[in-house]
């Protein structure tokens, strides 16, 4: 019996042994943790960017018919939702393109709104520069939210207060 107590003691610290090392190796990062030290360090902003909550006193308030609910809020960037019978239709977007190169693309505009450098941004976005600085974007989240409804949404932002920043 005592042979049968010894192998059964060394089987199970064999195990214990097994499973700890196991446990205690070093495995291979996932691909979200490979993202997250790739980028560690690094920011999408500027850090003398604009903090978003000075963004929000520009933009539009409800008006009959549509419910502007804030969306998120971060450095450099605000967002909200253009809410229309309980459903999303659009989202209204201020970012600071400081440190970015987001503002490269409204050089070579020929198109204007409320007297800004304006481009579409494929076939859901408009977005204007102000003060060759800050991107104001509507974008389309609904087919009834249309290019006119997103260049007569950005007129609704304090675009004078915002320039002044």
């Amino acid at each position: 019996m005592k042979v049968v107590r010894w192998r059964g003691a060394l089987l199970a610290t064999a195990f214990s042994f097994m499973v700890l090392g196991a446990a205690c190796a070093p495995s291979e990062p996932s691909r979200y943790e490979q993202a997250q030290e790739q980028t560690q360090g690094g920011s999408a902003v500027a850090q003398d960017a604009v903090p978003g909550s000075r963004f929000n006193q520009f933009f539009p308030r409800s008006v009959s018919g549509y419910e502007i609910v804030p969306s998120q809020e971060k450095q450099g960037f605000a967002e909200y939702k253009v809410n229309q019978n309980g459903q999303t239709v659009a989202m209204l977007a201020i970012n600071d393109t400081t440190g970015t190169g987001a503002a490269d693309k409204f050089q070579s505009s020929s198109m204007t709104i409320a007297g800004y450098p304006a481009v579409e941004q494929g076939q859901n976005a408009t977005a204007i520069l102000v003060n060759d600085r800050f991107q104001v974007k509507v974008l389309s989240r609904d087919s009834s939210f249309t290019k006119e409804d997103r260049a007569d949404w950005i007129g609704k932002f304090d675009l004078q207060g915002l320039s002044g920043l």
